[in-house]
């Protein structure tokens, strides 16, 4: 295939594929045709299997923009022929797609719910998302989209993007099952069903064909309920009513399946479910993003800024993004709880996104259309069946060689049915009892799998990441204390912010305002940090209603005030501004009004308000967030000179810290040029304030957990958007990092003022003698770094990345995607990474590691595969000891059903040389009595109750293993041989005559044939063979609990019994008449009763020299007599 010929689609991203161009042939379908035709219809199956020989079999290459299929490859997996299988979508046949046309001959195909278009300018397929492919900057979704579209456009941009669905379609079952039946593994099963049909082999055949249509069954109801599932899910809010503006003040009513990007929409004051992804231009609104983020805490957004309204601001007009604006952008799923609103005016916002290119509908396809798992077990387990496809071979060869002077149709029966004996019919079905019967332990300890083939990846995990807030740690903060600053200099800390000297400083100012706390329906929610600061106040907040902002134009009002408790004994001024004391009715001059919102960004860390107190004209404006952000916006002279020293004592003992800063407005700063200012302007220049103090306190069974981690050799790794020092605390009181190892920060810098990128290193706390060499050679040192150092060295420092995660431990201020390059970066050299979150940001990673688990059962977690019900760390362990128990019951089973049929097929391979075989019931006996009994018991056992260092193998083909399954292959076939021939060396062995081998079945010759001394012989040995090889390969400790007892019991049993009736043999006879007490019995037998009777009567026997005479009777038949002694 010539380079040139290649497209790539989707660069750069996980789902890079390479495409290439074919056309169809008419000689070559002719001959495929032809082919499949003569061939009963197994090419095609096998093109079916193989996309990619299909599409060179009936097409010739071309170039990409004049061809009529394309051929896609994925470019990171290692089995693309996997990638696109299973699509719903009409245009995908495999992994080749035939492209279609519109009226506007624009060329495009779909792939994965997603349409790409031929684009003429890059000489290239491309996805058309929405508004952000337009670069557009926040000026222009103003000034050029605020308006809305009219009929033709919208109609125009319908074309290219569809219908704003996300459409899960349930496939019929009849699609199921044809997808189902098709499936290689059954396709097998029947060809081996007709054969044994053919050797008249019913019994066998009807069983085999019965689990089969129950596994079938059993399959097609899972995935039917999955779709049905998800298609709820899905389609409970897909279709909702919305307002669409067309032009400037006309609206009108229609369904949200008709919106395309560039539409405006009204978003009702009552709230609503968001039918797409749309950037707010006029209003507040407050969302529950629980289904995204996984947090349900309501979130403020507020209107997109516009920079041209701001003279000064110009220069940050940025370039639209919903990840750098999502405090502005309303997502597909999300919960509009309600909306604030200026008179007058309505909330509106931007259509940016439809269908599935919405957040909502990234997650539903990252579902439908999931990575495919590439786990070397499952790699290994087909070069396992080519190695039995091997050894069926060998004795199809020998069978061809022994039965070669018998008729050609019997020949090819007989060798036929060598293959499969030698590949087990019921190797799937086994192997996933292992992983069924795990799945439902771990569901009994409150842990849920939406991927159950991941269960056997946990059992490798090396690696685990945790996120820091609410996983490691409980999800409060609570108020440890507060230390203000005046003059330039620290005060003492102070443990209470609602005391009766304080309430008047700008410092509880700031705690009491700088939030997006709201209230809903009479009750404060919130971020729980803004939460508990503000409790910690004891202020009181209260919202204007309509009525009261309509007196004000465009001014949200939202005030707080301290309670009467702490308010002075007169507080009331007569110079207070009387129209807001007449609107409120309140008598206090310490109310403060919050005029906007900058809102929390965590790229700045920070957030800040501008506020206006009763009673005073000009504005001022507080500041909260990162220490190390707060103190570089403010005066120098205001912060203090030991702030670094203070700071780093706080986070080293694990406090969370936050720095509030204030700054006094100028006077010509007006209602409406707040409103339209940028927050560049308003952050600078501030007084530092001071510091509050908030502890994180661990969760009770974290260090616990932590340490049988790093007793069994997992690495674990805290992942946070907390502070660094902080995270190395914690770190530290967790066990995470040992009390003697020594952390080295990471200070990574990129290119300025025409200097390269630098790293600097430094300790995070004193080394105290120890050298780096000594620390090199008992490994006891640890990494630790910021998100911004860790994106600098990924750009500049490829080549140092690798290592620094080797030892990397903790990775501070992440954003969600910075999360999971590192969870890609561990990957990359060979780590199997876990991943435990809480469910906030952590979506990307959950799914990105080989074991994602999700601590909360909120919507999110169904991106992830594993979901606990117990928000602890404790399901970590648990997960891993199951994993480890069902990848070792999948070796275990693998193992026994490789030596089951090994020596099935040693059995018929010996009973072809004298011209038998097994009978069709011995196959059904051993089959389902013995194999099918031994596969699902085997997999019963539990997972071990502790972890242990020692690992499981990741692979079926290794040495020890291979080692193993020989060994027992080359005893078991020597002591058949030696059955085999001891049976023929007896005297009274006749062997049968094989010339009558091939007769019908009810033929007496033939069941003589069947029913002989060495089957019957082979038989039985052959079926303890398959119980010894299941005891054997019952692996038990470390790794799964081993009923050592049952096996106990049974040999115990044995011996006792067979002590026993030895005894009753020799002794029982005298046992029973001692325990009788010598008592004389009446005998049961008559001889023995009429023995007893002339044992004691005298006239017996007679005496000698007498005679017997007979007496008369009266009836003939009587023929009493009597002895008489006559001299």
């Amino acid at each position: 295939m010539e380079k040139e010929d290649l497209k790539i689609v989707n660069r750069g991203l996980e789902d890079e594929m390479e495409l290439s161009g074919y056309r169809l042939c008419r000689w070559k379908l002719v001959l495929v045709g032809l082919g499949g035709l003569c061939t009963g219809g197994f090419l095609f199956l096998l093109l079916y299997w193989m996309p990619e020989w299909c599409v060179k079999a009936t097409c010739t290459r071309s170039a990409v923009r004049d061809a009529e299929v394309a051929l896609l490859q994925s470019t990171v997996c290692m089995k693309p022929q996997l990638n696109f299988l299973g699509s719903l979508t009409p245009h995908i046949m495999g992994k080749y797609i035939f492209l279609s046309f519109f009226v506007l001959q624009k060329r495009y195909f779909t792939l994965h719910s997603t349409k790409y278009f031929w684009n003429d300018t890059i000489q290239n397929f491309e996805v058309l998302k929405g508004l952000e492919d337009l670069s557009m900057t926040c000026s222009s979704v103003h000034s050029k989209h605020s308006a809305g579209l009219n009929k033709n456009q919208q109609e125009y941009r319908r074309c290219f993007f569809g219908l704003n669905e996300i459409d899960v379609k349930v496939p019929s079952l009849f699609k199921l099952l044809i997808k189902e039946v098709l499936n290689p593994f059954y396709i097998f099963q029947l060809f081996s069903v007709i054969l044994w049909c053919t050797d008249e082999y019913y019994y066998y055949a009807m069983a085999i064909v019965i689990m089969s249509v129950i596994s079938i069954a059993t399959s097609l109801y899972t995935i039917k309920k999955q779709y049905v599932m998800l298609h709820d899910m899905v389609a409970a809010h897909s279709t909702v009513r919305v307002t669409v503006c067309r032009g400037e003040n006309e609206t009108e009513e229609a369904l949200s399946t008709d919106l395309v990007p560039g539409d405006v929409i009204v978003i009702p004051s009552n709230g609503t479910i968001m039918p797409c992804d749309a950037v707010l231009i006029c209003g507040t609104c407050i969302v529950n993003e629980s289904m995204l983020t996984g947090e349900s805490v309501p979130v403020t957004k507020t209107d997109l800024p516009n920079p041209q309204q701001d003279k000064k601001g110009g220069h940050g007009d940025a370039i639209y993004s919903t990840e750098e604006h999502k405090r502005h952008t309303l997502f597909c799923g999300t919960n509009v709880i309600q909306t604030r609103y200026y008179t007058g005016e309505m909330v509106k916002a931007v259509v940016v996104q439809t269908g599935f290119s919405t957040a909502k509908g990234q997650l539903i396809r990252s579902i439908l259309y999931p990575k495919p798992t590439d786990f070397k077990l499952y790699r290994d387990a087909y070069l396992f069946l080519l190695c039995l496809v091997a050894v069926a071979s060998v004795v199809f060869v020998y069978s061809l060689v022994m039965k070669i002077i018998n008729q050609v149709k019997e020949i090819i029966v007989k060798s036929l049915d060598i293959i499969t004996i030698t590949v087990p019919p019921a190797l799937p079905a086994a192997m996933t009892a292992g992983i069924v019967y795990a799945q439902r332990r771990l569901r009994k300890v409150g842990i849920f799998s939406i991927s159950p083939q991941r269960i056997n990846i946990c059992g490798q995990l090396n690696l685990v990441c945790f996120d820091k807030t609410g996983t490691l740690t409980e999800d409060g903060l609570d108020m440890w204390g507060i230390q203000r600053v005046e003059d330039g200099r620290f005060h003492h800390s102070e443990e209470k912010a609602d005391d009766k000297s304080l309430f008047t400083t700008k410092f509880v100012s700031c705690m009491a305002t700088c939030h997006s706390l709201t209230k809903i329906e009479g009750q404060l929610s919130g971020d729980p940090l803004d939460l508990k600061m503000f409790e910690a106040t004891g202020w009181i907040l209260v919202e204007a209603t309509e009525e009261e902002t309509a007196h004000h134009d465009r001014i949200e009002l939202t005030y707080v005030k301290p309670p009467n408790q702490l308010l002075p004994p007169s507080v009331i001024s007569p110079e207070q501004d009387m129209e807001l004391s007449e609107l409120y009715e309140l008598s206090a001059s310490y109310m403060i009004g919050i005029v906007r919102q900058f809102s929390f960004s965590s790229a700045l860390q920070r957030m800040s308000v501008v506020v206006r107190q009763i009673g005073e004209r000009r504005m001022d404006a507080y500041l909260k967030g990162a220490p190390e952000v707060v103190a570089s916006l403010c005066k120098k002279e205001t912060v203090p000179e030991d702030f670094a020293e203070v700071l780093e004592d706080y986070t080293k003992q694990g406090f969370r810290v936050i720095a509030l800063a204030h700054r006094r407005l100028e006077s010509k700063l007006t209602f409406h040029k707040v409103q339209n200012i940028n927050r560049d302007q308003i952050e600078k220049n501030m007084d530092f304030l001071g510091l509050i103090i908030m502890q994180n306190k661990l969760k009770t069974e974290t260090p616990g957990v932590l340490e049988d981690l790093r007793h069994a050799n997992i690495r674990t790794v805290m992942v946070t958007g907390d502070n660094m020092l902080t995270a190395i605390s914690v770190a530290r009181d967790c066990g995470m990092i040992q009390p003697q190892d020594r952390v080295i920060i990471a200070d990574a810098l990129p290119p300025k003022d025409g200097q390269t990128a630098k790293i600097n290193w430094h300790y995070a706390d004193k080394p105290n003698g120890h050298s780096v060499d000594e620390m090199r050679i008992q490994e006891q040192y640890h990494f630790a770094m910021s998100g911004k150092s860790f994106s600098v060295i990924i750009e500049h420092f490829q080549d140092l990345l690798q290592k620094l995660v080797l030892h990397g431990t903790v990775f501070a201020r992440m954003a969600p995607d910075q999360k999971t390059q590192l969870v890609e970066t561990l990957e990359s050299v060979d780590y199997f990474v876990g991943m435990c979150g809480d469910g906030a940001n952590d979506c990307g990673a959950l799914k990105r590691a080989h074991a994602g688990i999700s601590l909360s059962e909120l919507e999110a977690s169904v991106a992830s595969p594993f979901t606990s019900t117990t928000p602890s760390i404790t399901c970590v362990p648990n997960l891993i000891r199951e994993g480890r128990a069902a990848l070792i019951t999948s070796f275990c089973v693998f193992k026994f059903m490789a030596l089951y049929s090994i020596i099935q097929c040693l059995s018929v391979a010996l009973l072809y040389s004298i011209g038998s075989n097994l009978g069709d019931f011995q196959f059904l006996f051993i089959d389902l009595a013995i194999i099918l009994l031994i596969v699902f018991t085997m997999s019963l056992n539990s997972a071990w109750k502790e972890l242990v260092a020692q690992r499981p193998p990741s692979g079926l083909v290794s040495g020890p293993l291979l080692f193993s399954v020989l060994t027992q292959i080359f005893i078991c076939l020597g002591f058949q041989i030696m059955a085999f021939l001891l049976i023929q060396n007896l005297d009274w062995y006749s062997k049968p005559d094989s010339g009558h081998f091939f007769f019908l079945f009810y033929n007496s010759q033939f069941l003589q044939l069947i029913m002989n001394d060495v089957n019957t012989t082979l038989f039985f040995v052959s079926s303890f063979q398959y119980l010894i090889v299941a005891i054997v390969f019952s692996k038990g400790k470390p790794f799964r609990h081993w009923r050592v007892s049952m096996v106990l019991i049974v040999l115990g049993n044995t011996v006792v019994s067979v002590f026993i009736e030895g005894g009753i043999d020799l002794f029982g006879t005298k046992c029973l008449s001692w325990l009788c007490c010598r008592q004389k019995k009446v005998p049961k037998a008559r001889y023995m009763h009429l023995a007893q009777e002339l044992s004691v009567d005298p006239d017996w026997p007679p005496k000698p020299k007498s005679t017997t005479e007979a007496k008369p009777t009266p009836h003939l038949d009587d023929c009493s007599y009597q002895i008489e002694a006559i001299s």
